[in-house]
């Protein structure tokens, strides 16, 4: 059969099985819309968790920028998994204790004060803005290239989507959504992974294989050592990243991870803290059989990009290359008419560009994998975007309706009210993400690593002391949160986007890069609450009370 009717049976069956779930979870209260009732499994929780932590960037992305970066692309690798196993022990046990619909509304009540919780949806609403734009990049990447339409398409249509199920059954259609979302997403990254890994190694484990030599006896990362330093490129497993800068990028990462919203809200979907605690051992081993896997995808990826187009015939490329380059994703100029693809580290010669994102999705067509391993890749890279979009338009819309118009504007709106507002919201919410997904700060993994950054700078050190401190206090939060959230934005803004007279990577403060600088501003808010802390009024009794309370999460 032709990949393009894979393709269309493939997606078409899968988000016919999304829609179908969100009719029969349709939320119809605002507890199931923000918290799915808080009646869901640990397992399916825990699933859930995985599918909505495994974005595009993760799906997509990770895998390419290793396979680019080598060494220094496993920041994400170690930043991410690290960041999700910190969170899990260090604050989903005693957020479930809390028992609120969002972290802002953590933030709000904690610090007894409305400003804290305007100062936290602002926050909330920029980390997921930021997120979002990566997740509609990749759907729009997915489109492009399989549906054969242009990426604004592509993200138009994965917005309508997502639109259609999140605003139709929240949190509880989202949760059940993302169940089967994560069945698709993880079986379509291992089965090419498997099927690469045997043909090149005869090992069927990927984990095992791309340590392994391949049927010329020689180990892939040796070859794939020499190949690139053949073309000028440096040596796959070695960096060129400053440690500074290596260590700052993977802190941000890590604690981005225990401050992002949409990650957090999951913990309030289970019954009881223990069941927090069992689905987070669940998403974790539910994430690591994808985690492990990207780095062989990566070497796999690489490797045979390499000698598929290096140094050949233009005109005798595959037929993959000629799909891809309509999409833009690649591209190649004859520089010195010679007809052959020159691909090489020095700019002035390189005569091919690649972009990292389509590393993974072009891999199965690279290594000739049969049609129908192909489709089930496209239906798995849009599983893993669409499936992280949707848990950000709830933590979007669930600030919008819950923190800013029941908690601020308007107490006394009714239920109804509420959840239409946030329905509402969902929809402001798409249509100004799928702007961000059509004009994206950068690549996918690059986008949401900004998200992270923003997260560590703003929420974590707040959740942090709200939990563990009786003394932090209001101002001290809001202050920190203002820092650090200001700071961050201005850094990101001026080496990303220019502005501020922007420069290159040579101007970077002390080296560092605008991915690792929210370590730095995360340090700040650290200093600035705890400064200003100690020169104004602790939290009363009442508070510090919560807060012992809290602290005993044990204790359903």
């Amino acid at each position: 059969m032709e990949l393009q009717n894979w393709i269309w049976i493939t997606v078409g069956l899968s988000f016919t099985l999304y829609i179908a779930i969100a009719i029969m979870t349709r939320a119809s209260s605002t507890g199931e819309f923000y918290i799915a009732g808080k009646g869901v499994p640990p397992i399916a929780n825990g699933m859930a968790t995985a599918a909505d932590w495994m974005s595009a960037a993760s799906f997509i992305s990770m895998a390419g920028i290793i396979s680019f970066n080598g060494y220094d692309g496993s920041v994400y690798l170690m930043g991410w998994t690290g960041g999700y196993v910190l969170l899990a022990l260090l604050l989903a046990p005693y957020l479930r204790k809390f028992g609120k619909f969002t972290v802002p509304d953590f933030i709000g009540d904690r610090y007894y004060s409305n400003v804290a919780r305007g100062v936290a949806v602002f926050c909330a609403l920029i980390v997921s803005f930021t997120y979002i734009a990566g997740q509609m990049r990749g759907v729009g990447v997915v489109f492009s290239r399989y549906l054969e339409v242009d990426i604004t398409s592509g993200v138009l249509i994965g917005m309508l989507i997502v639109l259609f199920y999140a605003v139709l059954g929240g949190m509880k259609g989202i949760t059940y959504t993302q169940v089967a979302q994560y069945c698709v997403l993880i079986f379509a990254f291992m089965l090419p992974a498997i099927f690469i890994s045997f043909m090149v190694t005869g090992n069927v484990i990927p984990q095992i294989g791309f340590g392994s030599a391949g049927s010329d006896g020689v180990y892939l990362l040796d070859k794939l050592d020499g190949l690139q330093r053949e073309l000028g490129f440096h040596e796959y497993t070695s960096g060129r990243k400053s440690r500074l800068d290596v260590f700052l990028i993977t802190a941000a990462l890590m604690v981005g991870t225990a401050g992002l919203p949409h990650v957090i809200v999951r913990f309030f979907t289970v019954k009881k803290v223990s069941d927090a605690r069992k689905s987070a051992g669940w998403a974790l081993l539910f994430i690591a059989i994808l985690y492990t896997t990207a780095p062989a995808v990566a070497v796999f990826s690489r490797t045979n990009l390499i000698e598929t187009v290096s140094n050949k015939a233009y005109a005798a490329l595959p037929e993959w290359f000629d799909k891809w380059e309509a999409t833009g994703l690649i591209s190649y100029e004859d520089k010195n008419q010679d007809g052959l693809v020159q691909y090489v580290a020095d700019p002035k010669i390189n005569e091919l560009k690649v972009d990292a994102d389509i590393m993974v999705l072009a891999n199965p067509e690279i290594a000739d994998l049969p049609n129908w391993v192909i489709a089930i890749m496209a239906a798995g890279a849009l599983a893993a975007a669409l499936s992280t979009a949707a848990g950000l338009l709830l933590v979007i819309s669930s600030s919008v309706s819950h923190d800013l118009i029941k908690k601020m504007i308007k107490p006394d709106v009714s239920e109804k009210g509420e959840l239409i507002a946030a329905r509402l919201s969902a929809v402001g919410a798409v249509m100004l993400a799928a702007y961000f997904g059509i004009n994206p700060p950068g690549f996918v993994a690059a986008t949401v690593a900004l998200a992270f950054g923003l997260a560590a700078a703003s929420f974590f050190p707040a959740i942090v002391m709200g939990i563990f401190s009786k003394k932090m206090n209001k101002e001290g939060a809001v202050s920190g949160m203002l820092v650090g959230i200001l700071l961050m934005l201005f850094y990101m803004t001026k080496f990303k986007f220019g502005w501020f007279g922007g420069g290159d990577d040579k101007d970077w403060w002390l080296g560092i890069s605008p991915e690792g600088f929210g370590s730095f501003a995360m340090l700040l808010n650290f200093v600035v609450s705890i400064t200003v802390s100690k020169f104004t009024p602790a939290p009363d009794s009442e508070i510090q009370k919560l807060v012992e309370n809290i602290r005993n999460p044990d204790e359903d």
